[in-house]
């Protein structure tokens, strides 16, 4: 046997250059990867992935505290779990929605959505100005389907047909043998309702990014006894957040002034209601020079709303004022808020009142002659099993304070920031810090120091913690919201199908053929593709659809 002649080898075909020519309809690998990538990552179910992994890494804000909501508590957290704290420090578990994880799947989430949904709505806009698909050539192959003859002519099947189909998307096509077709579809708004929801949680997103990009929020102590604080700067504020497009220098001008505290508690110590009743100016009151103030009352979940801003109290705790008389007569009362820092909410508070002996020049003296009235305070003092002072109820029932007087070098003259509930432990390891005096005292009650200087505790005063808050993202995600709910509501409720007639003229009448298909969930189209088909085929039961 002899194997089949070989064609001659053609020689390689090359440009007028002498290079090989370029390949085309391939892909280089680069191309192909960042393709199928981006394929990947615009799938329907990568953003359902993402979508998932979003609110599992929004878990750990709602059990670990969050910095930007009380820092109290991440520093107890700290005390709590010294060995886990770092580790989820490092990890961002502290701001877990500043994160740069956090932001990733962010960003991640909003690209594959924007990548998803857009093109199709695009095919959606197109697919709606598209006539419906034609009729099959075998009816009876679809899940629903009748035949039937019928002793009208086909002009008046037909014209039953546009009245059973009234509302239906419908075109009628004429088929080779005299046939005529009619094609109808229904529940295109079904479609609709999903891109709502997806177009709407995309508009939701960016909404939650820009209040994160131009909105701020900050928290500030103010004492109920008339104390105001003013939205002018960020210097007025205990701590500040602003968004990454917000510098501090163009807040919203607005000034409270709270007046009082109202707070009442059940027996076991539990609060019932608290709010504030409070004084406010708006921007435009400033602006105009009003010196009269607007009367309000700021609640739990009732918030002072003003100039596109937002007040709430979070918060309340007391100030137990001192007044210390020096040797020489004079006197000096200070009052300032400590922090609570019992868990339980009876407000056991802690905190450092801090005094300079007025009149003294000299700096070195007037350096180490400081005093701090440093201890716990209770609104209702108990003595526990160990002899500590407890609270057992968070109302100003029987105000009691355990201090600590130290005189020596607070640090105020350091040039350096230091908490105004503790003194600098570096000064007392240092010995430049002592404590002279410690006792437990009531309201009117004092004690004397080995020098002679008095320490008079005089009463409590309350304060209540503010929450500032400015997020222009606010009412655009409450339309979003409303819109998506919306989207999903037709999604849900619409059912889409189709419906396929086709008449031939036969002896005596016509021929009459129905096909229909639910496009989505079958549930329910039987009964209406059985009443369409009834009515079409008995010209005795003729019924406007």
């Amino acid at each position: 046997m002899t194997s089949p002649p070989t064609a001659p080898p053609q020689p390689p075909v090359t440009t007028p250059d002498g290079e090989p020519p370029a390949r085309s309809g391939r892909l280089g690998p680069v191309t192909a990867f960042l393709r199928n990538t981006w394929r990947g990552l615009t799938s329907m179910r990568t953003a359902l992935v993402l979508l998932f992994l979003l609110a599992v890494a929004a878990m750990p804000g709602a059990l670990i505290p969050q910095r930007s909501l009380n820092e109290f508590l991440v520093d107890d957290f700290y005390a709590d779990y010294p060995t886990a704290a770092p580790i989820i420090e490092a990890l961002g578990g502290f701001e877990v929605f500043a994160s740069p994880w956090f932001a990733a799947i962010y960003l991640l989430l909003m690209i594959s959505l924007v990548g998803c949904v857009l093109p199709r709505s695009v095919e959606y806009w197109h697919s709606m100005r598209a006539a419906p698909v034609g009729t099959p050539r075998n009816l009876a192959r679809l899940p629903h389907h009748v035949d039937g003859e019928s002793t009208e002519p086909p002009d008046a099947v037909l014209e039953r047909t546009r009245r059973l189909l009234r509302g239906w998307r419908r075109v009628e096509r004429s088929e080779p043998g005299g046939a005529t077709t009619v094609s109808a579809e229904r529940g295109y708004l079904r479609e609709t309702g999903n891109l709502v929801f997806h177009l709407s949680l995309i508009g939701l997103l960016l909404g939650f990014a820009g209040g994160k990009l131009y909105g701020y929020e900050g928290d500030v102590i103010v004492r109920a006894d008339g104390a105001e604080f003013c939205n002018s700067s960020i210097l007025g504020y205990d701590t500040f957040r602003a968004g990454l497009r917000v510098d501090g220098t163009d807040l919203n001008e607005f000034c409270v002034r709270v007046e009082q505290f109202d707070g009442t508690w059940l027996p076991n110590g539990q609060p019932a209601t608290f709010g504030a009743q409070i004084g406010y100016q708006t921007g435009e009151d400033l602006a105009d020079g009003v010196t009269d103030w607007r009367q309000s009352e700021i609640t739990v979940n009732n918030p002072l709303r003003t100039d596109g801003d937002r007040a709430y109290l979070t918060g309340y705790g007391y100030a137990p004022e001192f007044t210390v008389t020096w040797p020489d007569g004079q006197s000096r009362t200070g009052g300032i808020q400590w922090r609570p820092v019992d868990q339980s909410g009876s407000q056991l508070s802690e905190g450092a009142t801090k005094f300079e002996q007025p009149g003294i020049t000299d700096a070195e003296q007037r350096r180490t002659t400081q005093l701090a009235v440093t201890g716990t305070f209770a609104p209702t003092g108990a003595v526990d099993a160990d002899g500590n002072l407890a609270s057992v109820h968070p109302d100003l029932r029987a105000p009691t304070a355990d201090v600590a007087i130290m005189r020596g070098d607070l640090g105020i003259d350091d040039g350096r920031g230091q908490s105004i509930f503790t003194v600098d432990q570096q000064k007392i390891d240092d010995g430049e810090l002592v404590t002279v005096a410690d006792d437990r005292l009531g309201i009117g009650d004092s004690v004397t120091l080995d020098d002679g200087t008095v320490v008079r505790f005089d009463g409590v005063t309350p304060w209540v913690n503010l929450q500032v808050g400015h997020d222009p993202g606010q009412i655009w995600v409450l339309v979003f919201s409303i819109v998506m709910v919306a989207g999903l509501a037709l999604s849900l409720g619409i059912r889409r199908r189709r419906l396929w007639v086709r008449v031939d003229a036969i002896d005596g009448g016509s021929r009459i053929q129905l096909g229909g298909l639910a496009r989505t969930d079958r549930a329910g189209y039987g009964e209406e593709f059985d009443r369409l088909g009834s009515e079409l085929l008995d010209p005795t039961d003729k019924k406007d659809g």
